[in-house]
């Protein structure tokens, strides 16, 4: 992913975000002409390659259209796209397996219409994206003027500025970034856990494989809902740490419900409530943490390198979660909803704890500078050597 990132950033993401969109559409569709597991494993293989970089060059592009106080609500909306497509991956699923008569498996349609449309509108997106704000064919020059300074003022401390990997680097000399990274990871497997999981979660209930895929939808949602409400109340507070906290205790809260219910079938109302709980924990601390993360870094280089690393450290935590979830442990996999809750809850303290450093670090910095100031108020243009900086202040 960093190197994907890097070209993105070097190139632009309007060039290469619709190039990965093309590439992972068109190895998806080509999956349903796959006809052993060598083949299916090399274009998986290429496909997790083209995949890998999109969802971190996705934010870093958002950084450079919206505001730190903006980009939360803009990013829930990308994310809440991603839930839906989950919702509409059900039905589709559904819909599929209701064709009688095919000459082809069904499950090859499922392939060829979801890899189909991604390269269609790839083709749209690279011809309308734009560059940046500052070149965005449908904005006055006015209106260009004004985005590039808000960018400037409340975003990036060099707006377009040109990637220097060296200076990149420089991420990790702060401690925050490894406790950024940790929280990825606690994460990732409770996210990757829902996202790939939720059907055999689902199907404990004692649904058959068709109906399952059509419980799946209503979690999805109401996570893509309850991400939006998270997301928005979050720019609405100038907050980021409280939200990622309470996303996380709500992930640990589904997956100890769900435990903690001996026949599963026999309190099936309750036990369908938790698989809700655990979509809403999953959705909102993903978008949250990218936006944390990415407030408090006005270096543009340094932004990309860090979520090119996080966000796929997080995806990487599937290999985790795969490997709780166990055939064995089936239908309750009681190991892994105790091991994903327990993730959860070190997510919301690692969290909590680092929240707190940011806010004592701030009263320290007030105290030596004898003003309070908040971070919102500080131009990014002078917060380009992060903490380093004696104006810094942290964005909780």
């Amino acid at each position: 992913a960093p190197p994907f990132s890097m070209l993105g950033k070097k190139f632009s993401p309007a060039r290469v975000l619709p190039i990965l969109m093309f590439s992972f559409g068109s190895f998806t569709m080509l999956s349903s002409a796959a006809f052993n597991f060598s083949g299916m494993f090399a274009l998986r293989w290429f496909l997790g390659m083209s995949e890998a970089a999109f969802f971190p060059l996705v934010i870093y592009y958002l950084t450079t259209f919206y505001r730190r106080g903006e980009l939360a609500r803009r990013l829930a909306v990308f994310y809440a796209a991603s839930n839906i497509a989950n919702a509409f991956s059900g039905l589709i699923a559904f819909g599929v397996f209701q064709i009688e008569g095919s000459n082809i498996p069904n499950w090859r349609y499922l392939f060829i219409i979801e890899g189909g449309v991604t390269v269609l509108f790839a083709i749209f997106a690279f011809l309308y994206l734009p560059r940046s704000a500052a070149e965005a064919k449908f904005l006055s020059e006015e209106e260009k003027a004004l985005a590039f300074h808000r960018i400037q003022v409340d975003s990036s401390a060099v707006v377009n500025e040109e990637f220097s990997f060296r200076e990149a680097l420089g991420i990790f000399k702060h401690p925050s970034t490894y406790a950024w990274l940790c929280i990825e990871i606690c994460l990732g497997v409770p996210l990757q856990g829902v996202a790939l999981f939720m059907p055999q979660i689902v199907g404990g209930l004692g649904y058959p494989t068709v109906k399952t895929n059509l419980y799946t939808v209503a979690p999805n949602v109401t996570g893509a809902v309850m991400l939006l409400v998270l997301a928005f109340s979050s720019d609405w507070t100038k907050l980021r740490s409280p939200f990622i906290v309470l996303g996380f205790m709500l992930t640990f809260s589904g997956f100890m419900i769900y435990a903690s219910i001996d026949d599963v079938q026999k309190d099936i109302q309750i036990a369908y409530f938790a698989t809700f709980m655990m979509t809403w924990g999953t959705s909102a601390p993903s978008v949250m943490l990218s936006t944390w993360y990415n407030n408090n870094i006005a270096h543009e280089g340094r932004r990309v390198l860090l979520t090119s690393i996080g966000v796929p450290l997080a995806n990487l935590m599937g290999l985790v979660s795969s490997n709780l979830f166990r055939k064995q442990d089936a239908p309750k996999y009681m190991p892994a909803l105790i091991s994903v809750a327990a993730f959860g809850a070190t997510g919301a303290c690692l969290t909590a704890s680092l929240a707190l450093y940011m806010w004592l670090d701030n009263k320290r910095r007030d105290r030596n500078d004898g003003v309070t100031i908040r971070a919102r108020d500080i131009p990014t243009e002078r917060m380009r050597d992060g903490p380093a900086s004696a104006q810094f202040r942290w964005f909780l």
